[in-house]
C-alpha cells in the first residue's frame, strides 16, 4: 500500500471524526448534557489529527510536495469537509506515483 493511500485513509477518517465531533458529539454535550461523548470523540479525533499532521509532514519531504500544497492539505484538515475535497488531489498524486 502506498504512503499516499495510507495518508488518504487517515485523512478521510480524520474528516469523519471531525464531522462526528461537530454534528453529533457537540450537540449531545450542549442539548442532552452528555459531555463524556465529546471527551471520547474528541480524543479519537485528536489522535487522528496528530497522525494526519505527522503523515503530512513526512509526505511533504518524501514526496517533495510543494509548500503550498502541504499548506492546503493542512488547512483542509481544520475546515469541515476539507479532507473530502482534498481527496481528489491526493488520488491524482497517488496515480502519478504508481
Amino acid at each position: 500500500m502506498s504512503q499516499i493511500r495510507v495518508f488518504r485513509m487517515i485523512a478521510l477518517a480524520e474528516g469523519c471524526s471531525f464531522l462526528i465531533l461537530l454534528c453529533i458529539a457537540m450537540p449531545m454535550k450542549y442539548f442532552i448534557g452528555m459531555p463524556e461523548v465529546v471527551r471520547v470523540v474528541g480524543s479519537i479525533h485528536g489522535g487522528l489529527f496528530l497522525l494526519y499532521v505527522s503523515l503530512l509532514a513526512m509526505l511533504h519531504f518524501r514526496q517533495r510536495w510543494s509548500v503550498m500544497f502541504s499548506l492546503y492539505a493542512f488547512v483542509a484538515s481544520i475546515i469541515p469537509f476539507g479532507t473530502f475535497v482534498l481527496d481528489k488531489q491526493l488520488r491524482e498524486k497517488e496515480a502519478v506515483t504508481n
